[in-house]
């Protein structure tokens, strides 16, 4: 069956960096694009990043570009979500999704905090 889990997050201070990862299963991978997401307490879900199946395309929120980089290994069925200078307001539940329209598939979540 499909699988998308995610994993990476946890516990980091200001300025401090994480790397998530989803690893995917179930589906072919390399004909998906990729999109990680986040939710904040009391927030909308919200786009965070994407990536083309090729991975030669990547959007990102304004939020976080120049600091949150989005890749893939298609080898690996696995995406990445780099995350570096970690702010307050990057605190969130972040989830994977794999979207060839009209399918879409979501990971569970993955919780990252930013505290000191």
């Amino acid at each position: 069956q499909v699988q998308l889990v995610e994993s990476g997050g946890g516990l980091v201070q200001p300025g401090g960096s994480l790397r998530l990862s989803c690893a995917a299963s179930g589906f072919d991978f390399g004909s998906y694009a990729m999109q990680w997401y986040r939710q904040a307490p009391g927030k909308e879900r919200e786009l965070v990043a994407g990536i083309s199946s090729f991975g030669d395309s990547t959007i990102y929120a304004d939020s976080v570009k120049g600091r949150f980089t989005i890749f893939r290994d298609n080898a690996k069925n696995t995406v990445y979500l780099q995350m570096n200078s970690l702010k307050f307001e990057d605190t969130a539940v972040y989830y994977c999704c794999a979207r060839r329209n009209p399918q879409n598939y979501w990971g569970q979540g993955t919780q990252v905090t930013v505290s000191s």
